[in-house]
């Protein structure tokens, strides 16, 4: 017959061995979570800068030692739309959306109107049905909101003043 003390020491070893275990767990999670963090605020701080590297000088587009940044590299499908400032070509967008930016520049040049939503997805070969013009100008809004494309009037997208389209 096993006596109450040996029932309390046995569940109390079995406790302790489960709270090693999560101590285990938490410290393991924790450390993954601090990494996120700081990955988080190093693309935060990329960004910020405009992806530039800044050098022990504090001077923007070196390398720390000296030699020059290397150009931002060309988007993968599905990346983040940077905001456009000066200097920056659309061949940093992802393929879809320096297609829809080749059509506004060249709408732009020719002198035609702004294009909307149904003419863009016929131009770029999609098929003319409601979940593909909700891509097209979901694509569309995002450019405008970024800087890359204006909307003169509602509806209807235009290449932003300066932008090429890149394609």
């Amino acid at each position: 017959m096993v006596s109450v003390l040996g029932r309390l020491e046995e569940r109390e070893r079995a406790a302790r061995r489960r709270v090693e275990e999560l101590q285990a767990e938490l410290e393991a999670a924790q450390s993954e979570w601090d990494e996120w963090l700081i990955a988080r605020r190093r693309v935060g701080e990329v960004w910020d800068d405009g992806g530039e590297t800044v050098g022990r000088d504090g001077e923007a587009g070196k390398t720390p030692d000296g030699g020059e940044a290397a150009a931002p590299a060309a988007a993968r499908p599905g990346s983040v739309v940077p905001p456009w400032r000066e200097g920056l070509s659309a061949e940093v967008l992802a393929p879809e959306y320096q297609q829809v930016m080749g059509l506004l520049a060249e709408r732009r040049a020719t002198g035609g109107q702004p294009l909307n939503c149904r003419e863009i997805t016929a131009l770029l070969g999609l098929e003319v049905v409601p979940a593909k013009m909700e891509g097209v100008r979901c694509k569309l809004k995002r450019l405008v909101v970024r800087g890359w494309a204006h909307e003169p009037v509602p509806g209807r997208f235009a290449c932003g003043d300066g932008r090429d389209g890149g394609s």
